[in-house]
């Protein structure tokens, strides 16, 4: 039980989910990948007449099941398998984000930034209304999210999730380092 309540090594737990991508071509040429699952979700409840969601979005439910078993899972590991103790941040980073005024890391997001109140700040309104709107924005863009383009893309050999790799890659390293200091500040 105990190998099961810590975080799996790199080596062990990416074979695992690179697997998933010959394992679901094998079982019936399925393409892993989650962002789309939204897409099945909206031409299931709002069969209005779009033609981005006329299409047989049944025989995608598959999709849906996967997904709902990643929150399902999640869900049970942290109800049973976590240990309820406050993440554990290295002591740079921790000293990092205290000049930014996050010290909270009881959550998995600061709870400083994260949280009704400030929802309707302007810190809260860029964080989780803009912010989830260029995630969302991106991922339609790109053709899909960072699962399905650096997993299952990139071991199809894929041209365009490489690139697509590379720009999650590139914008990551901006977001963490140039524009994410300054938004902290705010």
């Amino acid at each position: 039980m105990h190998s099961i309540q810590q975080p799996w090594p790199w080596y062990v737990a990416g074979p695992l989910i690179g697997l998933m991508v010959p394992l679901l071509l094998f079982m019936g040429n399925k393409t892993f990948g989650v962002s789309s699952s939204l897409r099945h979700l909206c031409a299931a409840c709002f069969p209005f007449d779009i033609s981005f969601f006329k299409y047989q979005w049944k025989k995608e439910i598959w999709n849906l099941v996967f997904v709902a078993g990643i929150v399902l899972g999640a869900w049970l590991s942290y109800q049973f398998l976590s240990d309820q103790q406050p993440v554990q941040v290295n002591s740079k980073l921790a000293n990092e984000l205290s000049g930014y005024r996050i010290s909270d890391y009881s959550h998995l997001a600061p709870a400083e930034i994260f949280n009704w109140n400030n929802l309707l700040t302007v810190k809260g309104l860029l964080f989780m209304v803009a912010g989830g709107f260029l995630v969302g924005f991106g991922t339609r863009y790109a053709g899909g999210c960072t699962s399905g383009h650096s997993i299952a893309g990139l071991s199809n050999l894929q041209w365009p999730s490489l690139v697509a790799t590379i720009c999650f890659m590139a914008g990551g390293f901006i977001m963490a380092n140039f524009i994410l200091p300054y938004l902290l500040k705010l």
